[in-house]
């Protein structure tokens, strides 16, 4: 069992900076990915980065992510997501996962962002 409680959502302006974290708890050790995902009103949940925790934290991010967000594991039990020159496209419910060795995936409940034009 893994728990995710994300932080750091909330109001922005467009072009601004927003960081989010995700505490994490539970079977750490069992963790081979950790990533933010997001879902905008009437759209599918979708990824925004990662980290391969098996490949030495390798990141990878969504196109939609590249030279704005910076996804980075500060250390065992927080992973952080920077974002950078946001746009109001960005405005979504951002979700904490983390998969395990057996596939299985867990989620945070989520953290709003929100940005304005």
């Amino acid at each position: 069992q893994v728990e995710l409680v994300e932080s750091g959502g909330g109001l922005v302006q467009s072009g601004g900076t927003l960081r989010l974290s995700c505490a994490v708890s539970g079977m750490i050790f069992t963790i081979t990915h950790m990533g933010w995902y997001r879902q905008a009103p009437g759209k599918q949940r979708e990824l925004v980065a990662g980290i391969n925790v098996t490949n030495g934290g390798t990141p990878f991010y969504a196109d939609s992510a590249k030279a704005r967000f910076t996804v980075s594991r500060d250390d065992t039990k927080t992973v952080s997501l920077g974002m950078n020159s946001v746009k109001p496209e960005d405005t979504a419910v951002y979700y904490c996962n983390s998969r395990v060795r057996n596939g299985m995936n867990y989620w945070g409940q989520g953290t709003q962002v929100t940005v304005s034009s």
